[in-house]
């Protein structure tokens, strides 16, 4: 694209950009977007070279150079890590004697919390970057283009260009104003409540909680969750994502961005979360535990985050993907949107199709979990 005085271009990675420019494209307020997060995962090698996420984010520069536009995108040899599942539309297409790899991913890796994907102060440049991620498609030759967990005033820009649109259901705690956690287990129902008294107890007892963030994490919390993150890692996805460096460099580029919940027996590290804290939203990453402790995750992933939530004013709690157990403990259904661009016609029908039969069962599957929250009704 090359409608003067800006012009378009497809990056090799974020860290060679300006941070300050690129930050300059959003308001600040989700931590996933900015410059330190994304290359410190480059920086890492937690995404390039032999990890199937190579980045190529497009840019939009005016005519005097300044960065006036971004889109945060990875040319994808698989579909691991995006906690958006495809890999039946991949099998439908390779059967049908397509490849559906390489396709490209505009998402911040490894992180199904939703967020800005047009990063611009000019709404008005927002079609240009679909355009041009449209046409990255058909000049390299890529079966498609998918852009994952969209904030809601953007999903209408993805329409208007023609995505299809795709709906998911996660759980997040919304602050209702709550002054602590007691005014939280007030709004539930009676049984809810004790059974969260009953969770939490069970947690704490014979260990220690400390909430930590900024200069008060130190390396030896680092190396204490990395262990942590090994093990679940290990057992869920095979492999974990993030390479032991990047929680270094997360750590000297946004301390003050993110929350490491840890549990303590007789100062000995046992278990931690890992949280980000942006301007209205905690949001909640990884967890691990070297001891099997009931209710432990609960505490530290939920509990503990709806704790520093009220503190800090946030108006909600993201945990992540998935898990019907956070409705029990006050994390209600939220629909979550991405938007995919099929550049095979035939192929588009088929997903479009797939896409409006699903999209009716997750409107009924939203409607039966709202009406099983633990809150009290009328209340």
């Amino acid at each position: 694209m090359s409608e003067a005085p800006y012009t378009a271009h497809v990056q090799s990675g974020v860290s060679g950009l300006s941070a300050r420019e690129w930050d300059a494209l959003t308001d600040g307020g989700n931590p996933f977007v900015s410059h330190a997060f994304l290359s410190a995962l480059e920086d890492s090698q937690s995404v390039g070279e032999g990890t199937g996420w190579t980045p190529a984010p497009i840019t939009i520069h005016d005519g005097a150079g300044h960065l006036a536009a971004a889109l945060p995108a990875y040319v994808k040899t698989h579909s691991q890590g995006e906690y958006v599942f495809d890999h039946s539309w991949a099998d439908a297409w390779e059967r049908a004697g397509g490849d559906y790899y390489p396709k490209l991913q505009i998402a911040v890796p490894f992180t199904p919390a939703t967020g800005p994907r047009l990063l611009t102060r000019h709404p008005e440049l927002m079609p240009a970057l679909i355009r041009t991620a449209e046409q990255m498609c058909r000049d390299a030759g890529l079966s498609s283009a998918h852009a994952t967990f969209i904030e809601p005033d953007q999903v209408a820009a993805f329409e208007e260009a023609g995505w299809l649109i795709r709906h998911d259901i996660q759980f997040h705690w919304a602050n209702a104003g709550y002054a602590g956690f007691d005014e939280f287990l007030g709004a539930l129902s009676s049984d809810k409540r004790k059974n969260l008294r009953k969770e939490r107890r069970a947690a704490q007892e014979g260990v220690t909680i400390r909430a930590l963030t900024g200069d008060a994490i130190r390396p030896e919390h680092w190396d204490a969750f990395w262990r942590f993150y090994q093990d679940t890692g290990s057992r869920k996805w095979g492999r974990p994502y993030l390479t032991r460096a990047a929680f270094d460099l997360l750590g000297e580029r946004m301390a003050d961005k993110i929350l490491l919940v840890m549990a303590f027996v007789e100062d000995h590290p046992v278990a931690g979360a890992l949280n980000f804290i942006g301007r209205d939203c905690l949001y909640g990453r990884y967890w691990g535990a070297i001891v099997d402790k009931p209710f432990l995750h609960f505490e530290l992933c939920y509990y503990q985050a709806i704790d520093a939530a009220i503190a800090l004013g946030l108006r909600r709690v993201e945990a992540g993907a998935q898990g019907g157990h956070k409705l029990a403990r006050g994390y209600a259904p939220v629909r979550t949107t991405s938007a995919h661009f099929i550049a095979h016609a035939g192929f588009r029908r088929a997903v479009e199709d797939f896409l409006r039969r699903e999209r009716e069962g997750i409107a009924a599957d939203q409607n039966f979990l709202e009406a099983r929250t633990p809150f009290r009704r009328g209340g």
